[in-house]
Protein backbone atom coordinates (compact mmCIF):
# COMPACT_ATOMS: atom_id res chain seq x y z
CA UNK A 1 0.00 0.00 0.00
CA UNK A 2 1.35 3.07 -1.22
CA UNK A 3 2.13 5.55 1.80
CA UNK A 4 -0.32 8.59 2.23
CA UNK A 5 1.07 11.68 1.27
CA UNK A 6 -1.51 14.69 1.58
CA UNK A 7 -3.98 16.06 4.09
CA UNK A 8 -7.20 15.25 1.53
CA UNK A 9 -6.06 11.57 1.84
CA UNK A 10 -6.56 11.61 5.59
CA UNK A 11 -9.53 13.08 5.31
CA UNK A 12 -11.10 10.66 2.93
CA UNK A 13 -10.21 7.88 5.37
CA UNK A 14 -11.54 10.15 8.35
CA UNK A 15 -14.77 10.83 6.76
CA UNK A 16 -14.73 7.53 5.30
CA UNK A 17 -17.85 6.86 8.05
CA UNK A 18 -20.08 8.88 6.04
CA UNK A 19 -20.18 6.78 2.67
CA UNK A 20 -20.80 3.96 5.11
CA UNK A 21 -24.01 5.59 6.43
CA UNK A 22 -25.14 6.69 3.34
CA UNK A 23 -24.95 2.96 1.78
CA UNK A 24 -26.57 1.38 5.31
CA UNK A 25 -29.30 3.94 4.96
CA UNK A 26 -29.73 3.53 1.49
CA UNK A 27 -29.86 -0.46 1.83
CA UNK A 28 -32.79 0.08 4.69
CA UNK A 29 -35.09 2.47 3.09
CA UNK A 30 -34.30 0.40 -0.14
CA UNK A 31 -33.56 2.59 -2.99
CA UNK A 32 -31.60 0.08 -4.72
CA UNK A 33 -34.69 -2.22 -5.50
CA UNK A 34 -36.77 1.33 -6.16
CA UNK A 35 -34.41 1.59 -9.30
CA UNK A 36 -33.90 -2.29 -9.99
CA UNK A 37 -36.87 -1.22 -12.72
CA UNK A 38 -34.89 1.30 -14.39
CA UNK A 39 -34.00 5.14 -13.77
CA UNK A 40 -36.04 7.67 -11.90
CA UNK A 41 -36.22 11.01 -11.08
CA UNK A 42 -35.72 12.38 -7.89
CA UNK A 43 -39.13 12.68 -7.05
CA UNK A 44 -40.11 9.11 -8.19
CA UNK A 45 -37.57 8.07 -5.31
CA UNK A 46 -39.35 10.13 -2.95
CA UNK A 47 -42.31 8.72 -3.56
CA UNK A 48 -41.02 4.87 -3.68
CA UNK A 49 -39.24 5.56 -0.69
CA UNK A 50 -41.81 7.75 1.32
CA UNK A 51 -38.67 9.50 2.34
CA UNK A 52 -38.94 14.23 1.55
CA UNK A 53 -37.46 14.52 -2.19
CA UNK A 54 -34.95 17.41 -0.51
CA UNK A 55 -33.52 14.15 1.67
CA UNK A 56 -33.84 12.09 -1.39
CA UNK A 57 -31.88 14.72 -3.48
CA UNK A 58 -29.06 15.15 -0.58
CA UNK A 59 -28.79 11.10 -0.57
CA UNK A 60 -28.61 10.85 -3.97
CA UNK A 61 -25.89 13.16 -4.38
CA UNK A 62 -23.97 11.65 -2.15
CA UNK A 63 -24.43 7.78 -3.86
CA UNK A 64 -23.72 9.50 -6.78
CA UNK A 65 -20.43 11.15 -5.83
CA UNK A 66 -19.37 7.81 -4.65
CA UNK A 67 -20.25 5.74 -7.97
CA UNK A 68 -23.09 3.56 -6.07
CA UNK A 69 -25.51 5.44 -8.36
CA UNK A 70 -25.22 7.37 -12.01
CA UNK A 71 -27.03 10.62 -13.01
CA UNK A 72 -28.31 10.44 -16.04
CA UNK A 73 -29.69 13.88 -16.65
CA UNK A 74 -32.50 14.40 -14.65
CA UNK A 75 -32.91 10.84 -13.98
CA UNK A 76 -31.27 8.30 -11.21
CA UNK A 77 -29.83 4.82 -11.96
CA UNK A 78 -28.23 1.83 -9.98
CA UNK A 79 -24.42 1.40 -10.42
CA UNK A 80 -22.88 -1.62 -11.74
CA UNK A 81 -22.25 -2.93 -8.89
CA UNK A 82 -25.24 -1.57 -6.99
CA UNK A 83 -27.35 -3.62 -9.88
CA UNK A 84 -26.32 -6.49 -9.22
CA UNK A 85 -25.30 -7.19 -5.54
CA UNK A 86 -27.46 -4.38 -3.84
CA UNK A 87 -31.14 -5.16 -4.92
CA UNK A 88 -33.67 -7.44 -2.82
CA UNK A 89 -34.21 -10.30 -4.18
CA UNK A 90 -31.53 -10.68 -6.82
CA UNK A 91 -29.38 -13.83 -7.27
CA UNK A 92 -26.06 -11.99 -5.53
CA UNK A 93 -27.59 -10.00 -3.18
CA UNK A 94 -26.12 -9.31 0.18
CA UNK A 95 -27.67 -5.91 1.20
CA UNK A 96 -28.69 -7.73 4.48
CA UNK A 97 -25.11 -8.70 5.77
CA UNK A 98 -24.18 -4.73 5.41
CA UNK A 99 -27.48 -3.22 6.60
CA UNK A 100 -28.07 -5.87 9.68
CA UNK A 101 -24.36 -7.09 10.64
CA UNK A 102 -22.52 -4.12 9.91
CA UNK A 103 -24.25 -1.23 10.21
CA UNK A 104 -26.26 -2.60 13.19
CA UNK A 105 -23.56 -4.50 15.10
CA UNK A 106 -19.78 -3.74 13.59
CA UNK A 107 -20.21 -0.27 13.55
CA UNK A 108 -21.30 0.48 16.79
CA UNK A 109 -19.01 -1.99 18.27
CA UNK A 110 -15.98 -0.17 16.72
CA UNK A 111 -16.88 3.09 18.95
CA UNK A 112 -15.30 0.41 22.00
CA UNK A 113 -11.87 0.40 20.41
CA UNK A 114 -10.12 2.74 22.27
CA UNK A 115 -11.50 1.30 25.75
CA UNK A 116 -10.23 -2.21 24.33
CA UNK A 117 -6.98 -1.17 23.29
CA UNK A 118 -6.01 0.57 26.43
CA UNK A 119 -7.63 -2.68 28.55
CA UNK A 120 -10.56 -0.61 30.15
CA UNK A 121 -12.95 -2.70 28.98
CA UNK A 122 -15.34 -2.54 31.84
CA UNK A 123 -17.80 -0.32 29.63
CA UNK A 124 -18.05 -2.99 26.77
CA UNK A 125 -21.21 -5.00 26.60
CA UNK A 126 -19.83 -7.90 25.03
CA UNK A 127 -16.32 -9.28 26.16
CA UNK A 128 -16.13 -11.66 24.10
CA UNK A 129 -17.69 -13.98 21.26
CA UNK A 130 -19.68 -16.26 23.71
CA UNK A 131 -21.67 -13.60 25.83
CA UNK A 132 -22.28 -11.96 21.82
CA UNK A 133 -23.50 -14.80 21.19
CA UNK A 134 -25.84 -15.42 24.16
CA UNK A 135 -27.78 -12.84 23.62
CA UNK A 136 -30.71 -14.29 21.86
CA UNK A 137 -31.46 -11.27 19.57
CA UNK A 138 -27.85 -10.40 18.83
CA UNK A 139 -27.29 -13.64 17.74
CA UNK A 140 -30.59 -14.10 15.45
CA UNK A 141 -29.66 -10.79 14.24
CA UNK A 142 -25.73 -12.34 13.26
CA UNK A 143 -26.69 -15.58 11.95
CA UNK A 144 -29.33 -14.17 9.84
CA UNK A 145 -27.37 -11.61 8.11
CA UNK A 146 -24.41 -13.66 8.02
CA UNK A 147 -26.02 -16.56 6.38
CA UNK A 148 -26.27 -14.17 2.81
CA UNK A 149 -22.95 -13.51 2.74
CA UNK A 150 -21.25 -16.89 3.69
CA UNK A 151 -23.74 -18.98 0.37
CA UNK A 152 -21.13 -17.86 -2.05
CA UNK A 153 -18.14 -18.34 -0.35
CA UNK A 154 -19.67 -22.24 0.64
CA UNK A 155 -20.05 -22.30 -2.73
CA UNK A 156 -16.64 -21.82 -3.79
CA UNK A 157 -14.93 -23.72 -1.17
CA UNK A 158 -17.20 -26.86 -1.68
CA UNK A 159 -15.83 -26.90 -5.37
CA UNK A 160 -12.46 -26.07 -4.49
CA UNK A 161 -11.62 -28.78 -1.82
CA UNK A 162 -12.51 -31.61 -4.45
CA UNK A 163 -13.63 -33.99 -2.01
CA UNK A 164 -13.76 -37.63 -2.51
CA UNK A 165 -17.12 -39.06 -4.03
CA UNK A 166 -17.27 -41.08 -1.10
CA UNK A 167 -16.45 -38.24 1.65
CA UNK A 168 -19.72 -39.10 3.74
CA UNK A 169 -19.00 -36.36 7.00
CA UNK A 170 -18.47 -33.11 7.42
CA UNK A 171 -17.92 -31.05 10.96
CA UNK A 172 -18.35 -27.46 10.56
CA UNK A 173 -17.23 -26.22 13.91
CA UNK A 174 -18.52 -22.28 14.28
CA UNK A 175 -20.79 -23.21 11.74
CA UNK A 176 -23.57 -20.83 12.19
CA UNK A 177 -26.35 -20.72 9.86
CA UNK A 178 -25.36 -23.45 8.13
CA UNK A 179 -24.27 -21.58 4.74
CA UNK A 180 -20.78 -23.67 4.43
CA UNK A 181 -22.10 -27.01 5.61
CA UNK A 182 -25.44 -26.40 3.09
CA UNK A 183 -23.37 -25.71 -0.02
CA UNK A 184 -21.04 -28.27 0.82
CA UNK A 185 -23.83 -30.79 0.68
CA UNK A 186 -25.46 -29.76 -2.23
CA UNK A 187 -22.21 -30.14 -4.21
CA UNK A 188 -21.03 -34.08 -2.30
CA UNK A 189 -25.10 -36.36 -2.66
CA UNK A 190 -23.17 -38.60 0.22
CA UNK A 191 -22.59 -36.07 2.05
CA UNK A 192 -23.96 -35.74 6.04
CA UNK A 193 -22.45 -32.32 7.84
CA UNK A 194 -22.86 -31.72 11.37
CA UNK A 195 -22.93 -27.60 13.06
CA UNK A 196 -21.59 -27.17 15.59
CA UNK A 197 -22.21 -23.85 17.14
CA UNK A 198 -23.85 -21.87 20.17
CA UNK A 199 -27.44 -22.45 21.26
CA UNK A 200 -28.74 -19.53 19.63
CA UNK A 201 -26.74 -19.79 16.58
CA UNK A 202 -28.17 -23.06 15.69
CA UNK A 203 -31.74 -22.52 16.33
CA UNK A 204 -31.63 -20.03 13.10
CA UNK A 205 -29.27 -22.25 11.34
CA UNK A 206 -31.85 -25.60 11.98
CA UNK A 207 -34.66 -22.52 9.93
CA UNK A 208 -31.76 -22.16 6.70
CA UNK A 209 -31.59 -26.09 6.73
CA UNK A 210 -35.25 -26.72 7.04
CA UNK A 211 -35.34 -24.11 3.95
CA UNK A 212 -32.90 -25.69 2.13
CA UNK A 213 -34.53 -28.95 2.20
CA UNK A 214 -31.46 -30.29 4.05
CA UNK A 215 -32.70 -31.59 7.28
CA UNK A 216 -32.13 -35.18 6.61
CA UNK A 217 -28.44 -34.58 6.03
CA UNK A 218 -27.14 -31.60 8.21
CA UNK A 219 -27.48 -32.10 11.97
CA UNK A 220 -26.35 -29.73 14.95
CA UNK A 221 -24.50 -29.60 18.19
CA UNK A 222 -25.41 -26.59 20.44
CA UNK A 223 -22.41 -26.11 21.84
CA UNK A 224 -19.08 -23.81 22.84
CA UNK A 225 -16.35 -25.34 19.63
CA UNK A 226 -13.48 -24.83 22.73
CA UNK A 227 -15.08 -26.55 24.91
CA UNK A 228 -17.36 -29.11 23.23
CA UNK A 229 -16.37 -33.14 22.62
CA UNK A 230 -16.57 -33.12 19.10
CA UNK A 231 -17.71 -36.07 17.30
CA UNK A 232 -14.83 -38.71 15.43
CA UNK A 233 -14.71 -40.19 11.94
CA UNK A 234 -15.31 -37.23 9.97
CA UNK A 235 -13.99 -37.09 6.54
CA UNK A 236 -13.58 -33.23 6.54
CA UNK A 237 -13.27 -30.40 9.58
CA UNK A 238 -14.53 -27.22 8.42
CA UNK A 239 -13.53 -24.30 10.56
CA UNK A 240 -14.38 -20.90 9.08
CA UNK A 241 -14.23 -17.35 11.07
CA UNK A 242 -13.24 -19.18 14.13
CA UNK A 243 -9.46 -18.52 14.89
CA UNK A 244 -10.64 -14.75 14.31
CA UNK A 245 -13.30 -15.20 17.36
CA UNK A 246 -11.34 -17.03 19.74
CA UNK A 247 -8.15 -16.42 22.17
CA UNK A 248 -4.68 -16.90 20.05
CA UNK A 249 -4.47 -19.76 23.13
CA UNK A 250 -7.19 -21.70 21.72
CA UNK A 251 -6.11 -22.41 17.93
CA UNK A 252 -3.79 -24.89 18.89
CA UNK A 253 -6.11 -26.47 20.95
CA UNK A 254 -8.37 -26.37 18.22
CA UNK A 255 -6.23 -27.52 15.69
CA UNK A 256 -5.53 -30.46 17.87
CA UNK A 257 -8.86 -31.54 18.54
CA UNK A 258 -9.41 -31.63 14.46
CA UNK A 259 -6.36 -34.29 13.84
CA UNK A 260 -8.05 -36.10 16.87
CA UNK A 261 -11.49 -36.43 14.89
CA UNK A 262 -10.62 -36.88 11.63
CA UNK A 263 -9.79 -39.85 9.58
CA UNK A 264 -6.74 -40.40 8.11
CA UNK A 265 -6.59 -38.79 4.74
CA UNK A 266 -8.79 -36.40 5.97
CA UNK A 267 -9.11 -32.78 5.60
CA UNK A 268 -8.78 -29.43 7.75
CA UNK A 269 -9.67 -26.28 5.94
CA UNK A 270 -9.51 -23.10 8.08
CA UNK A 271 -11.33 -19.96 6.64
CA UNK A 272 -10.68 -16.54 7.98
CA UNK A 273 -9.71 -13.50 7.49
CA UNK A 274 -5.82 -13.52 7.19
CA UNK A 275 -3.31 -10.57 6.22
CA UNK A 276 0.01 -10.96 4.60
CA UNK A 277 2.63 -12.55 6.28
CA UNK A 278 4.64 -9.35 6.51
CA UNK A 279 1.46 -7.67 7.40
CA UNK A 280 1.42 -4.76 5.28
CA UNK A 281 -2.25 -5.63 4.11
CA UNK A 282 -4.33 -6.04 2.43
CA UNK A 283 -6.60 -3.37 3.69
CA UNK A 284 -9.71 -5.11 4.47
CA UNK A 285 -8.16 -8.27 5.88
CA UNK A 286 -5.99 -5.87 8.31
CA UNK A 287 -9.63 -3.66 9.28
CA UNK A 288 -11.71 -6.92 9.72
CA UNK A 289 -9.18 -8.21 12.42
CA UNK A 290 -9.20 -4.99 13.59
CA UNK A 291 -12.44 -4.81 14.36
CA UNK A 292 -12.90 -8.57 15.86
CA UNK A 293 -10.36 -7.30 18.26
CA UNK A 294 -13.37 -5.26 20.04
CA UNK A 295 -14.80 -8.65 21.18
CA UNK A 296 -11.68 -11.10 20.93
CA UNK A 297 -9.05 -8.76 22.92
CA UNK A 298 -6.70 -11.62 23.17
CA UNK A 299 -6.82 -12.91 19.68
CA UNK A 300 -4.42 -12.93 16.69
CA UNK A 301 -4.35 -11.27 13.64
CA UNK A 302 -3.73 -14.32 11.40
CA UNK A 303 -1.66 -15.07 8.32
CA UNK A 304 -1.49 -17.41 6.26
CA UNK A 305 2.22 -18.81 7.55
CA UNK A 306 1.03 -18.80 10.94
CA UNK A 307 -2.12 -20.82 10.27
CA UNK A 308 -0.33 -23.43 8.24
CA UNK A 309 2.63 -23.59 10.59
CA UNK A 310 -0.03 -24.22 13.68
CA UNK A 311 -1.75 -27.15 11.30
CA UNK A 312 1.50 -29.13 10.94
CA UNK A 313 3.13 -28.48 14.41
CA UNK A 314 -0.59 -30.36 15.04
CA UNK A 315 0.52 -33.47 12.42
CA UNK A 316 -1.12 -32.30 8.78
CA UNK A 317 -0.09 -32.07 5.90
CA UNK A 318 -0.90 -28.48 5.33
CA UNK A 319 -1.30 -26.18 2.12
CA UNK A 320 0.21 -22.55 1.73
CA UNK A 321 -3.13 -20.24 1.98
CA UNK A 322 -5.27 -18.73 -1.05
CA UNK A 323 -8.21 -16.39 -1.44
CA UNK A 324 -11.31 -16.78 -1.26
CA UNK A 325 -12.94 -13.73 -0.90
CA UNK A 326 -9.90 -11.86 -2.47
CA UNK A 327 -8.50 -9.31 -0.42
CA UNK A 328 -10.24 -10.53 2.75
CA UNK A 329 -10.36 -13.90 3.91
CA UNK A 330 -7.99 -16.85 2.60
CA UNK A 331 -8.38 -20.70 3.01
CA UNK A 332 -5.56 -23.11 4.75
CA UNK A 333 -5.99 -26.67 3.88
CA UNK A 334 -4.15 -29.83 5.67
CA UNK A 335 -4.43 -33.73 5.23
CA UNK A 336 -4.26 -36.00 8.19
CA UNK A 337 -1.40 -38.92 6.98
Amino acid sequence: MKPIESAEEISALAFGFMASKALFASLHIDIFGALASGAKSVEELAAGTKVPPHRIATLVTALVSVGLLVREGELIANGPASEQYLVRDGANYFGDYLRFQIDRQMYPFMENLEQVLIGETDSVEFANYADWMADKSQAEMFTRSQHSGSLGPGAVLAKRLSLSDNATSLLDVGGGSGAFSIMFCKRYPKLRATVLDFPNVIEVGRRFVAEAGLEDRIDFIAADGMAAHWPANQDVVLMSYLFSGVPEDAIPNLCTEAHRVLKSGGHVAVHDFMVADDRTGPPLAALWQLQHMVYTPDGIGLTPGYVQATLEMTGFEASKGRDLIPGMTQVITGRKP
